[in-house]
């Protein structure tokens, strides 16, 4: 058993892939129509994962207070490096997390305004 897809809160479908596309290396495993309104049934495949996003329709566009996502990268600094270079706004710089020894975690905000985690395991 495995999870299929996770809910990933987007205001603007081309914009979200472009970021993930671009910055986490994302493919799109499906995008078609769902709504008469033009918004679409979009998938994202993670490198090498099974399990994918799914860009939801979002309420609002304010940015999110709490994680909508946690990553879990093997070399989160060299991550954090690259999307500092592409101007992707970092909520908190990699560092040791302190209720478990030896992760590293850190914060950034997608563009879409969602608050993402990304940590070492």
């Amino acid at each position: 058993m495995f999870v299929k897809f996770a809910e990933l809160p987007v205001f603007n479908q081309d914009r979200a892939v472009s970021f993930y596309s671009e910055n986490l290396g994302c493919t799109v495993a499906r995008d078609t129509p769902y709504a008469k309104d033009g918004w679409r049934w979009v998938e994202l495949k993670l490198p090498g994962e099974r399990t994918q996003l799914l860009l939801t329709r979002r309420g609002d566009d304010e940015p999110s207070d709490k994680p909508v996502l946690v990553l879990v990268e093997d070399d989160v600094k060299a991550l954090f490096k690259r999307l500092t270079a592409k101007k992707v706004k970092i909520i908190t710089a990699p560092k040791d997390a302190s209720w478990e020894p030896g992760v590293v975690f850190a914060e950034f905000r997608d563009s879409e305004g969602n608050r993402i985690v990304v940590s070492s395991s």
